[in-house]
């Protein structure tokens, strides 16, 4: 059955590249619009849906090759621009990127598409929302999947203060916490920057010297050279996508999810960091900003996960690894979602 169940993934994913990205509908989650882009293989709804949450700096587009396979493997698979992207709304208000507002958008969002309960799947910061969906909104979570993001137990200081220690200042979460000048910067030539962040890894195993330069993005974006052609992951009209939207949104909506890291941190440091849920990780051998030794003891806090690690592949997963991440992904809800 399992053998069968790979075979018709597989053979869904061969057509997937020819399929147009959905367009937007546009949905009030509570005063929130939210532009979502749906793929529906499960219309009578036997499933629960499976929400498909990006991280920084993507958008809902990050999720081009995933969208297809889980809707030829029987499932309702929607893609959103969280509030701060895309054709979503971007108030500049800080305060409105908690994490106790972005879960809020996700229930809201079902609320407003009448679910009761979906498999959340995020991706990068789309990860640290999904984890505590299922610690903020339990009753509206089937199950969490984190790529590259593993759940943690809150650290026993504001995290802020650990990124500054281990990685000096120069650390663009540290340096995001600047008011104006962060997006500011990002915004001078947002080609360039996409070009620079979307590329593939240098290293199959992450050095344990790794050099702190590299975390220095608003440095190496204004000051380094320009990326190798052949090291980025996307195509021109891809990265044209990315421009568009955030020539649209600005980056500031995305930036204030890193100006609540401590605020955040305050809000959950006393819940339990239990997850009961049924569950998955998939990370990325060689991701430096989310290495997979960040799942290490993952079981003791969410007891009901499955961990998988993807070789030979950096942080952008959907982009560089689709069809490895589909097969996992479309394994783990079929077998934990059963129609």
């Amino acid at each position: 059955m399992r053998k069968a169940i790979a075979s018709g993934a597989a053979a869904f994913e061969y057509h997937e590249m020819e399929q147009l990205f959905p367009e937007p509908k546009f949905v009030d989650a509570k005063g929130v619009k939210l532009a979502i882009y749906e793929a529906n293989g499960d219309p009578a709804g036997e499933r629960p849906p499976v929400i498909l949450v990006h991280g920084w700096p993507e958008i809902a587009y990050s999720w081009k090759h995933i969208l297809p396979a889980l809707a030829g493997a029987g499932f309702r698979a929607i893609a959103l621009d969280l509030k701060g992207f895309g054709r979503s709304d971007a108030p500049k208000d800080k305060t409105l990127y908690d994490i106790e507002h972005m879960t809020g958008d996700l229930a809201a969002l079902l609320d407003s598409l009448d679910i009761e309960r979906a498999v959340f799947c995020g991706h990068d910061w789309g990860g640290a929302i999904v984890w505590p969906m299922a610690q903020l909104h339990p009753a509206r979570v089937a199950g969490v999947i984190g790529v590259s993001t593993p759940h943690r137990p809150p650290p026993p200081v504001a995290p802020l203060s650990i990124m500054e220690k281990r990685h000096t200042d120069r650390h663009y979460i540290v340096r995001f916490q600047e008011d104006g000048i962060p997006e500011n910067i990002l915004a001078q030539d947002p080609t360039r920057f996409f070009r620079l962040m979307f590329r593939r890894p240098k290293f199959r195993e992450i050095p344990k010297d790794l050099d702190n330069r590299v975390f220095d993005l608003l440095g190496r974006l204004e000051n380094g050279p320009p990326p190798n052609d052949d090291d980025v992951l996307l195509s021109d009209a891809d990265i044209a996508v990315f421009v568009d939207a955030y020539v649209q949104s600005g980056f500031t909506g995305g930036v204030n999810l890193y100006r609540n890291i401590d605020h955040n941190w305050e809000t959950m440091k006393t819940r339990s960091p239990v997850i009961e849920h049924p569950a998955l990780w998939v990370g990325a051998a060689s991701d430096i900003y989310l290495p997979p030794s960040g799942a290490d003891g993952l079981e003791k806090i969410v007891p009901n996960v499955e961990k998988h690690i993807i070789p030979e592949c950096g942080h952008w997963v959907m982009w560089e690894k689709p069809k490895e991440l589909n097969a996992l992904l479309v394994d783990w809800l079929l077998r934990k979602m059963p129609g």
